[in-house]
């Protein structure tokens, strides 16, 4: 059986994070807890890794993982550029529970899955994700969930269904409202050609954040609502 801390107890805290972050650097998977639901999180850097975490959940390349990152600022290393709407849905929406879509840096080298190019990157919010972000760096995560089934809401939910193909299990009590994050493209601000005009912002899929309050930040930017329901991603 994986090892399980709960990090609400100082002592397992530091324990836990120290069993994660070499977790993680053997190309091991890890729950995590966020602001949204629970993760399965893998290195985003390895290839390996990430085939693992895509098996676990019983996904398909064709279904690439987000990136979590522990800092605003790391999203310029990940993402082609930054224009400065997703610069606006950043400051108001980051730490927290918007995943943005984005062309990624061709000079990246890793393999998510077919991305088409592109990456999906959230800044979360909370302690325990935070901290172990600030170590370990970028982070493939996906709900810690088998595909198909409902997305993680407590450690004890996660490990049934994912068992030993996890390392390590890092609890910290129930996900504060089990709705995962909003999903928004972005691409289209940085791809479109001189002639077809300013791109728009699509929400891929409907979550925490609320269309109500992207609209407030983008206004006519963003596109009227075409929801695309995916897998619950965290």
């Amino acid at each position: 059986m994986s090892p399980f801390f709960d990090c609400r107890d100082e002592a397992q805290l530091l324990a836990g994070m120290r069993n994660a972050r070499q977790a993680i650097g053997r190309g091991d998977l890890i729950v995590i807890p966020t602001d949204t639901v629970y993760g399965v999180a893998a290195d985003a850097f390895s290839p390996t890794a990430v085939q693992r975490l895509l098996d676990a959940k019983g996904r398909g390349r064709d279904q690439p993982p987000p990136v979590l990152i522990g800092s605003k600022e790391t999203l310029t290393a990940l993402a082609e550029s930054v224009p400065e709407p997703v610069q606006r849905l950043v400051d108001a929406f980051w730490p927290g529970g918007l995943t943005i879509v984005l062309p990624a840096q061709p000079s990246l080298v890793w393999d998510l899955g077919e991305t088409q190019g592109t990456v999906a990157v959230r800044m979360p919010e909370g302690r325990v994700v935070l901290e172990l972000l600030a170590e370990t760096g970028p982070l493939a995560v996906s709900s810690a969930n088998l595909t198909g089934r409902d997305a993680a809401i407590s450690a004890l939910d996660a490990e049934k269904m994912l068992g030993d193909s996890v390392a390590v299990y890092l609890a910290d009590g129930m996900s504060a409202n089990g709705i995962a994050s909003t999903i928004v493209d972005a691409t289209s601000l940085v791809r479109r050609g001189a002639d077809d005009g300013e791109g728009v912002v699509r929400i891929l899929r409907h979550g925490v954040v609320t269309r109500e309050q992207l609209h407030e930040v983008l206004g006519e930017l963003l596109e009227p609502e075409q929801q695309q329901e995916q897998d619950g991603d965290s």
